[in-house]
């Protein structure tokens, strides 16, 4: 009989959410906006050290600020990260915008800047520049943003740092999604930290960060009346969901320093077999660790990742592949995509060997030790 159900990332409260939550209650602020919103978003901007942030209903709401602040429109062109979900690239096309997708480098699985470059140099021969690029922070990981950053300087193009998955990881000293112009945080159920549902958009250009609240909250005008000159949308998160985040920040250190300890322990557990591996921490930064990810060597091992996965799930125990590359979506069939290589593309490679493996801080380590006992026997 398969014992309790292990899931790959579930929310991990803190106990301190409950505080705010009542204060909420008791003050009556239960709708949009409130004390708790005001705060959030102060102690998020303070903790990544940006000077404005602006917390609304989603990370892909808050990429599709982030674009529209960057006057993307119909028939622009966005490049971004293919190893990702595609709420990184959705709200492109909500704005009518084309993607052209990067491939990873190995030594990160974030952006290659040397299909970064590649893209770059088509589209200038072309006479058509991206209008942003959107950089994912994959699994809690900074891109390599230096290069990166050096690229789209050169050609005057603003980054968006898609840091959905990377709130707490660092690069170079600075926090993830502080070094573009704009970063994007997910407080979605499975992140690092939750408010069930909400993003955050971040930025030092304070005048922007001003823009998207005021587009995010139906972009009334300050009049008497409901007035409206531009079009905005309902983004704002709710002060209830601002309260748990405020909870949950709190102990945002606790969580990454869990993560990577259940990292260690998976990769601790598996050094003595030849074909397993586990994605790379690049030397620049620290990974906040969001979900452990293995590698499987199907020639070596003989079986694959799926094989895997079901072995888990027949034990009651949830893990994932990898993301589908966006270039292999159907969705975005006949869009470009620079690879790394010649003819190699690391994202198929990493799509075809990896899978997630549970994670969550709340992960016991008697639970830890089931997942890695059905592993060990497949293997």
């Amino acid at each position: 009989m398969a014992g309790q159900r292990i899931y790959l990332s579930p929310p991990h409260m803190s106990g301190e959410e409950m505080e705010c939550i009542k204060e909420a209650f008791a003050t009556n602020w239960i709708a949009p906006l409130g004390p708790h919103v005001d705060a959030f978003e102060a102690e998020l901007a303070e903790y990544v050290g940006a000077k404005g942030a602006v917390a609304v209903s989603s990370g892909t709401a808050a990429i599709h600020l982030a674009l529209r602040l960057l006057g993307v429109g119909p028939g622009d062109v966005v490049f971004c990260s293919t190893l990702t979900f595609v709420a990184s690239v959705n709200p492109a096309l909500y704005l009518g915008a084309v993607p052209v997708f990067i491939d990873s480098e190995p030594a990160s699985w974030n952006m290659s800047p040397a299909a970064l470059k590649k893209a770059f140099a088509a589209a200038e021969k072309k006479g058509k520049l991206p209008k942003a690029v959107i950089v994912v922070n994959l699994y809690g990981q900074s891109a390599d943003m230096d290069p990166i950053l050096g690229l789209c300087n050169e050609y005057g193009v603003p980054v968006v740092e898609d840091a959905a998955e990377s709130l707490g990881a660092t690069y170079k000293e600075k926090m993830s999604g502080t070094l573009g112009r704009f970063g994007v945080y997910s407080f979605n159920g499975n992140k690092i930290i939750t408010t069930s549902g909400g993003g955050m958009l971040v930025s030092d250009d304070v005048e922007a960060i001003e823009k998207a609240r005021f587009w995010a909250t139906q972009a009334r005008d300050k009049a008497p009346w409901y007035q409206h000159r531009e079009m905005g949308y309902n983004y704002r998160m709710s002060n209830v969901l601002a309260g748990i985040g405020r909870g949950q920040l709190k102990v945002i250190e606790d969580r990454v320093k869990a993560r990577r300890d259940i990292f260690r322990r998976y990769e601790e557990a598996f050094r003595d077999i030849e074909g397993v591996g586990f994605m790379p921490e690049a030397p620049y930064g620290r990974s906040n660790r969001w979900l452990t990810v293995m590698t499987i060597d199907t020639e070596k091992l003989g079986i694959t990742p799926m094989d895997v996965i079901r072995a888990l799930e027949s034990e009651n125990i949830e893990a994932r592949p990898v993301w589908k590359p966006m270039h292999l979506q159907p969705l975005f069939a006949g869009c470009e995509y620079y690879t790394q290589g010649e003819n190699y593309s690391v994202s198929d490679r990493l799509f075809a060997s990896g899978l997630c493996l549970p994670s969550g801080s709340s992960l016991s380590e008697e639970e830890q030790d089931r997942v890695i006992s059905v592993i060990r026997r497949m293997l």
